[in-house]
């Protein structure tokens, strides 16, 4: 008899589905899918969180919990404190490091792009902690009004199109703000002067069928002062985030 630790990681048998989705999840590693699972609520808790809230947040037993941590753990991706509190380990920075060059050499002929047709400032935006912080930056052609927006730059994820967007990008949280469904809803979120007066943004999250992806978040988008044709930017922004998360799919 299989425990509810390897159940689901050895050769599916025969199986019939009642829909794609079932179908999928029988290719599922259960043990791999639960540790991934894990790293997504343990990245969106900044502050830490128990091995008994982790159980519980993914419905499994305490010892199984303990046992995906030990494992993560001793690949660097989660550490735990004195007091028993876990937290993403500093692996996820190396593996991190590693996909941006990958990110980078796909999505900067896209931010030029971008940056062209819409005639203001692309950017790449990820989430860090609590804050969204700009990584990559493609500058229009014509000589326009700017905005300071630059790699680096980096403001509360609740604030700014990119913040939003990112937010929007995560599954649904319990009083998060309206703007934050709004943008889930419509797939783009749309700002003015949140973070300098006459900016309008414009950003759309990125989407990976990765689960740690999605925890992390990430966003393509634009920026410029007033003058922005806010109707072309949110096609264009809506179409570059599309192309961008299947290549990040693929």
């Amino acid at each position: 008899m299989k425990n509810n630790d390897t159940a689901g990681d050895g050769p599916a048998g025969p199986a019939r589905p009642k829909a794609g989705r079932a179908a999928a999840k029988t290719n599922l590693l259960q043990t791999l899918d639960r540790g991934i699972q894990a790293l997504q609520i343990i990245a969106q808790h900044a502050n830490g969180i128990t091995i008994a809230d982790l159980a519980s947040r993914l419905d499994i037993h305490r010892a199984i919990v303990y046992r995906l941590i030990a494992t993560l753990e001793a690949h660097s991706l989660v550490s735990r404190t004195a007091e028993g509190l876990i937290y993403l380990g500093g692996g996820i920075l190396v593996l991190a490091s590693r996909f941006e060059p990958q990110l980078r050499s796909v999505a900067q002929p896209m931010l030029h792009d971008l940056a062209k047709e819409t005639r203001a400032t692309a950017f790449i935006s990820q989430a860090q902690g609590d804050e969204c912080v700009v990584i990559m930056v493609a500058e229009p052609e014509e000589g326009l009004l700017r905005v300071g927006y630059r790699v680096g730059s980096r403001h509360p994820l609740t604030l700014g199109a990119a913040g939003i967007a990112i937010l929007a990008g995560r599954p649904e949280q319990a009083g998060e703000p309206e703007a934050v469904r709004q943008a889930r809803r419509d797939g783009f979120s749309l700002t003015r002067g949140q973070l300098q007066r006459g900016a309008v943004g414009v950003a759309s999250p990125l989407h990976s069928s990765g689960q740690l992806h999605r925890a992390f978040g990430a966003c393509i988008g634009v920026v410029a002062m007033d003058d922005l044709d806010t109707q072309t930017a949110i096609a264009a922004v809506k179409a570059a985030a599309q192309r961008l998360s299947a290549l990040m799919q693929s």
